[in-house]
């Protein structure tokens, strides 16, 4: 008799193990949720990346200062549609000197780009192109 009531207390009822299951279940719901959430951040950190690396390609093959020119450029690279609009900037004198008399003129070069599925990026920088002699 003694040994069947050792034998009885020695298994898991079957509420232990559903319980177990349970907090198993759940474990590793939320490391799954945590996974998921970690390839999301990467996935849109590879995007910026790209974006970025195709902006710096774009802002390298512009026209040098003497040959840059106002108006809109649009095109595709590397998947990316991409967008420049360069355009006199009104820029406020603060010091004596008169606009007219300065050798260059500041041009705003606004540059946006966006990937196939995903973010767009906008990056504005200014130029200065020599005064055309009038």
């Amino acid at each position: 008799m003694s040994r069947r009531s050792c034998s009885d207390a020695a298994g898991f009822t079957l509420i232990e193990v559903l319980v177990a299951l349970a907090i198993v279940g759940a474990v590793l719901s939320s490391i799954g949720a945590v996974i998921a959430t970690s390839v999301k951040g990467t996935r849109s950190i590879d995007q910026r990346l790209a974006l970025t690396g195709a902006a710096e390609t774009l802002l390298a093959e512009l026209p040098a200062r003497s040959l840059l020119k106002t108006g809109r450029q649009s095109g595709e690279l590397a998947g990316h549609r991409w967008r420049i609009d360069v355009a006199p900037m009104n820029a406020s004198v603060t010091s004596g000197d008169a606009p007219q008399n300065s050798r260059f003129v500041p041009l705003a070069v606004t540059m946006r780009l966006q990937a196939e599925n995903g973010p767009a990026i906008q990056l504005t920088t200014v130029r200065l192109v020599p005064r055309v002699a009038e």
